[in-house]
Formats: structure tokens, C-alpha cells, sequence
């Protein structure tokens, strides 16, 4: 079975018709090779995969060989093994613009996000438009109710939703995990054990949704709480987790200030807790803030480019899961219920005050849209999607 990932490939296109080159970025099985070579069947493209000997070998003289590449798209795969690349490429797309070739000759594909993004930032800036990849969506997998169950439990990665049946994916999610453990983070550099990296990861998703506790971490792990900050950096740069910072403008009130934490995948969460089925997540602890997670990492990648997402809470119990930031004097605030007759909570409404909200939402597991006390309206999570998508029109 074979999902198309349309908006990403859109998105794709309109880049490359604008920039030389575009970096996409997204973990490791996400499917950002399958979609390059998708793209590469509409136009001329050469695909060298970074992690091969052979492909790496051809590019110990860069501005030779892609020279001889002119009138083609070239696609690196695993662009992180080369980080010397960045200089060559800068170059070449200098001496094509003089030429008058503009847009569409160079697509980088990478696994790890803001040092990937900090070196093609200094050295490509003003020729490279970025790009995230996400695992699946619950638009690109829409099919009732069944479905959307499905992607929350298993996650979104391609091979885990579509398994046959949920022992296999969570087969695959716990070998994705070793990989990651025993082979990916080493060759980026961190000299971390696996075994301390696995229980780190474990601990935060039994924490799923919670505040950073750095001391009481590194407590559990017996390691700084500068160490843990470390660890949750890494986790952070290979798109695994997710740090939502808290609303930090004046409103007159005592806010909480450590960031909320989120493992990016809820199928990933599942498999470090050894939760195979949506029963199994249903009776566990997590479930809420698993839910929690699932739609907040949804809402933002729907959201618009230059929206900002932040969670707001103060120390008398006012609190929102999500506040979206259109810009500074318009936001939209998103409480988040795993009930399918969701209300909203006394703290929600006076938070939504403090922060004179344009608009209120609470997004619950079902596909009715009604409206709800407080003047918030009760959507599913596909509905608010499509809120923000409408957005960008």
C-alpha cells in the first residue's frame, strides 16, 4: 500500500521551482527517500545515497563531478556524511546563477536537523529553502474512525502504520529504536551508551506531556542535569523529541517556565512502554498525555510557517495545551481532552482571558464539530488541521 504524501511533495515543488537547492529534513525511515525518488521521475536527477562507499567516493572531487551535472536534479542522500559538501555546493550554484540558471538543481536529503540546518544556514543562505518531512498525518491517512486509531497507536512512520498487524509493527518500532541506539547516534559523534540513552528515552515517555525536570532525570539516570540536557539536545536534533517552550510574555501573572516535553511519534512512545494495542495504551497512565502529544505534534505541522506554538501555564492552575501564535496579538488556544464529550476546564477559560484569545478549541478523539461552554468549539484532530490549513490559502 502506497500513501502519497501530497502536501509534502507540493510543498516540494514549489521550492525547487523557487530555490537552487532545498534541504529536507526528517528521521531516519520517515520517507524522504521515497519521495525524493518520486520527485525524480517528473525531471532529469541523479540520486547518490551518502551512507554508500561507492556514491561518497564520487564526490572526493565535488565541483568536478557535479559540474558534469549541470542539466540535472541532483539529490544527496544522508547529506550529514559530507558536511565538507556545503563550501562545493555554495560555489557551483554561484557560478550557475551567473548563467542564469536559478532554481531546481540541488536537493539534500539529512536525518539530524538544527546542526544540518546551522551549516547549510551559514553556507548555502539565500540559495536553500528547508523542508520537514513528518511520518504520516491524519489527513494523509484518513479513512474513518479505524485509521485514525490506528496512526495514534502505531505512529506514523510508513513501515509501522502499515503492518500487517500490530505485533509486527511494534517489531518494527523496536528495532527502529536499536538502530537508532546502537548505529545512528554513534556515527553522529555523541559518546552516549545505549543502554543510558534507551532508559533516558523510556523516562520521558513515562513523562510524556510533562514539564522538564533536568535534576530529577538526571537523578533517575545518575548523570547532571546539564547531562540530561544534553541527551534531550540530541533527541531533540534528530526530530525524535519535541521541547514546547512556555508563554513567556508579560500577562501579569506567575508562569511556569520549563518546557513541556514530547517523544515527536506516539507509536515510538508505545513501543518504549511496551504498549502493542490500543487497549494496552487505553488502561496505561499515559494515555492522556500520549493523546496530548499525538495532537499537539499534528497542530504544528499544520500550522503556518511563520506561526509559533507555545503552552501556557501559571502557577494558580490557568493553564492552555497549545496556544498557536498567528503573530503576536492573535492567538488561537487548543485544549486537548482524550474524552468523546470533552468540556472545557475553569483553568482553560481563564488562561484563554489572560491571553485575550482570538479563538477557542478543545480537539477530542471523535468527528462531530459543536460548539462547547466558553465559547470554544469541539473539533477532531483533522478538523483542526484543516482550520489551519486554511490559513495558508
Amino acid at each position: 500500500m502506497m500513501i502519497p504524501r501530497k502536501p509534502a511533495s507540493q510543498m516540494l515543488k514549489r521550492y525547487l521551482d523557487q530555490f537552487p537547492a532545498v534541504v529536507l529534513t526528517g528521521p531516519r525511515q520517515v520517507g524522504k527517500t521515497t519521495l525524493a525518488r518520486a520527485f525524480a521521475e517528473k525531471r532529469p536527477s541523479i540520486y547518490l545515497d551518502l551512507e554508500s562507499p561507492t556514491d561518497r567516493a564520487k564526490l572526493a572531487e565535488p565541483e568536478m563531478y557535479l559540474a558534469r551535472q549541470e542539466d540535472r536534479l541532483v539529490i544527496l542522500d544522508e547529506i550529514q556524511r559530507v558536511p565538507g559538501i556545503f563550501e562545493a555546493l555554495r560555489g557551483i550554484i554561484d557560478v550557475r546563477r551567473s548563467k542564469g540558471q536559478r532554481t531546481g538543481q540541488f536537493l539534500l536529503l539529512g536525518s539530524a536537523s538544527i546542526e544540518l540546518l546551522r551549516q547549510t544556514s551559514e553556507s548555502l543562505a539565500g540559495r536553500i529553502a528547508n523542508l520537514e518531512l513528518s511520518p504520516f498525518t491524519p489527513e494523509e491517512v484518513a479513512h474513518g474512525d479505524r485509521d485514525a486509531g490506528l496512526l495514534w497507536t502505531r505512529g506514523g512512520f510508513p513501515e509501522s502504520f502499515l503492518a500487517r498487524d500490530d505485533s509486527l509493527s511494534m517489531e518494527w518500532r523496536m528495532q527502529f529504536i536499536a538502530t537508532y541506539l546502537e548505529r545512528d547516534i554513534p556515527q553522529l559523534g555523541p559518546r552516549v551508551p545505549a543502554e543510558t540513552l534507551r532508559r533516558f528515552w523510556t523516562m520521558l515517555a513515562h513523562n510524556q506531556a510533562g514539564l522538564l525536570n533536568a535534576a530529577k532525570l538526571g537523578a533517575g539516570l545518575g548523570v547532571s542535569g546539564q547531562t540530561v540536557s544534553r541527551y534531550l539536545d540530541l533527541l531533540v536534533d534528530l526530530l525524535l523529541v519535541r521541547r514546547l517552550q512556555p508563554w513567556a510574555s508579560n500577562v501579569g501573572k506567575r508562569l511556569v517556565r520549563s518546557p513541556k516535553v514530547y517523544i515527536r511519534d506516539s507509536g515510538i512512545v508505545h513501543a518504549l512502554l511496551g504498549l502493542t494495542t490500543e487497549e494496552d495504551i487505553l488502561s496505561h497512565p499515559v494515555v492522556g498525555g500520549s493523546w496530548e502529544g499525538f495532537v499537539i505534534e499534528n497542530l504544528i505541522r499544520a500550522s503556518p510557517l511563520h506561526a509559533d506554538a507555545f503552552f501556557y501555564r501559571t502557577s494558580a492552575g490557568a493553564e492552555v495545551d497549545l496556544v498557536i501564535a498567528l503573530r503576536p496579538d492573535r492567538l488561537w488556544a487548543v485544549e486537548i481532552k482524550r474524552s468523546l464529550s470533552p468540556k472545557v476546564s475553569k483553568g482553560f477559560l481563564v488562561a484563554c482571558n489572560d491571553l485575550q484569545v482570538e479563538r477557542r478549541f478543545i480537539v477530542y478523539p471523535g468527528e462531530d464539530l459543536f460548539p462547547s461552554s466558553g465559547g470554544a468549539e469541539a473539533l477532531g484532530v483533522a478538523h483542526m488541521m484543516a482550520e489551519l490549513h486554511a490559513l495558508k490559502d
